[in-house]
């Protein structure tokens, strides 16, 4: 019967992450921008998996086209693309915290201003974004969504600045948190970072088209080069048409110290990126190396989670001598969900997407190389699956240091009181998952992996509050559950 059926998640491992809040892509300049868009997007998919949109600019009107799901299915066909037309696109991979899961919140956000259409595509989060939707809609602002995006296009709106850049300008020097942008207006394209650069955003070219991306991998799909990043702190503008040398560089923010986020390199960037001038796959490896030095372990065999703790779990086995070997053998032909007959069945669905190779490890002693715990549910779930394979030990090492606070800056992050690593310590973390032992990534070698001599503790190079609680704007415990407060208020919020 119909309703003894249920829809199941078959991402048993994946939903006990950090999820990477979106994906953001832009072109400049070329004939078939929105299908550069969407294939751009698709090398993005990874970064946000719930919604996917674009909005084109054809010379005199703007098309926008939103749609919950994936890229693939929405903007794959020639019906989609024609209804995109222009020169210029840019587009965007949702997946949300800041807002409802719904087609309003889909981004690019789009509004017609004064000075005419201004669509915009955003990755990170406005930690004060509830403080000033409050304040706008006292002064008379309707907002048509609950996404924090759309306080950006409000404060343009009713900026008292001539231009648009300046009012433009003016908006994001009210706006505190994290923010990669790409704006779309009649005048051309504007793309910029946050002062602390937290967020990434990188610059390509393919022939005379400009491109900016989240990740350097999109410009790999769409075969264009990298030029560089958008510096934090940093706005480039695009005029329609324009050549090489009518691009503009503007900096309104003044002297900073960039923080961008440490977690990039451990997670969140496909590892055939470059971020901040550094191979995430060759960083990653450097980490599983770095781990083998502070947390070595006799055993017969280094196994990877997959996908994420393959590199670090190379660069493990290349450190200590001790063979790699795939001890988790992941199915990539199960989509997100999959029709169950009843809950009694219900557990049987880690092995939809994952299954011990227990040929392999029956017998053995392994070391589990992961790049996080999150709540730990992950964890407990790959280590009771080994040992009914007939692991004869298991081990655990975690390629970055214990993820005790939450993130602020456009990482979905659960509460504080529901990370494993904030409520335990690790001699407690291991009773939880029932690993024979337990380690994580010390502060400094995880620094040290990413070239650095240590953690710079008064101006540390990266943000890594995550880790260590300081975050980029010196928030009070207070300040924290303020925030946190306002992001469930506007999420919840039905305008």
């Amino acid at each position: 019967m119909a309703s003894d059926r249920i829809m199941l998640t078959t991402h048993p491992f994946d939903d006990d992450k950090l999820r990477e809040e979106c994906g953001v892509f832009g072109v400049s300049g070329a004939d078939t921008a929105s299908a550069m868009v969407a294939l751009g997007l698709h090398a993005l998919q990874h970064r946000g998996q719930e919604a996917a949109g674009i909005t084109s600019w054809d010379g005199h009107d703007f098309h926008t086209m939103r749609a919950m799901g994936h890229v693939a299915g929405n903007f794959d066909n020639d019906e989609a693309i024609r209804a995109l037309p222009g020169s210029v696109a840019c587009g965007h991979v949702r997946y949300s915290t800041t807002g409802e899961t719904s087609l309003r919140n889909v981004q690019p956000l789009y509004a017609e201003l004064s000075s005419g259409g201004f669509a915009v595509a955003h990755n990170g989060n406005i930690s004060n974004a509830m403080k000033l939707r409050r304040e706008l809609v006292r002064r008379g602002s309707i907002f048509q969504s609950t996404s924090d995006t759309e306080v950006i296009i409000h404060l343009v709106a009713t900026s008292n600045y001539r231009t648009l850049l300046d009012r433009f300008i003016d908006a994001l020097k009210q706006i505190e948190g994290a923010y990669s942008l790409i704006c779309l207006t009649p005048e051309g394209m504007i793309a910029c970072r946050d002062p602390l650069g937290i967020r990434p955003l990188v610059m390509g070219r393919l022939g005379e088209a400009v491109i900016f991306a989240s990740e350097t991998v999109a410009f790999d799909v769409v075969g264009a080069d990298y030029v560089r990043q958008v510096e934090p702190g940093e706005l480039v503008v695009v005029p329609h048409g324009a050549t090489a040398d009518q691009i503009r560089s503007h900096r309104p923010f003044g002297e900073q110290s960039p923080r961008p986020c440490i977690f990039e390199h451990v997670y969140f960037s496909r590892p055939d990126s470059i971020v901040d001038g550094s191979s995430v796959y060759s960083v990653r490896k450097a980490i599983g190396a770095q781990l083998a030095i502070e947390n070595p372990v006799e055993v017969d065999y280094v196994i990877p989670v997959p996908d994420s703790g393959v590199p670090a779990a190379i660069g493990y086995a290349q450190q200590s001598g001790i063979p790699f070997e795939l001890g988790i053998i992941r199915s990539h032909y199960i989509g997100r969900t999959f029709i169950q007959p009843g809950d009694k069945v219900r557990h049987l669905g880690v092995k939809l997407k994952h299954n011990a190779n227990r040929a392999l490890i029956d017998g053995k002693r392994i070391v589990l190389i992961d790049d996080s715990i999150v709540r730990g549910t992950t964890s407990l779930k790959i280590v009771q699956m080994m040992r009914e394979a007939g692991a004869k030990e298991v081990h655990m090492r975690i390629a970055s240091p214990p993820t005790r606070h939450s993130c602020f800056y456009g990482v979905d992050t659960p509460e504080r009181t529901k990370l494993l690593a904030h409520k335990l310590d690790v001699g407690g973390m291991r009773e939880f998952i029932h690993a024979d032992s337990l380690a994580f990534l010390s502060i400094d070698g995880l620094y040290k992996a990413l070239g650095e001599a240590r953690r710079a503790d008064i101006r540390p190079q990266y943000c890594d509050a995550c880790f260590t609680g300081d975050y980029p704007t010196s928030l009070t415990d207070q300040d924290e559950a303020e925030v946190k407060d306002q992001l469930e208020l506007l999420s919840e919020r039905v305008v």
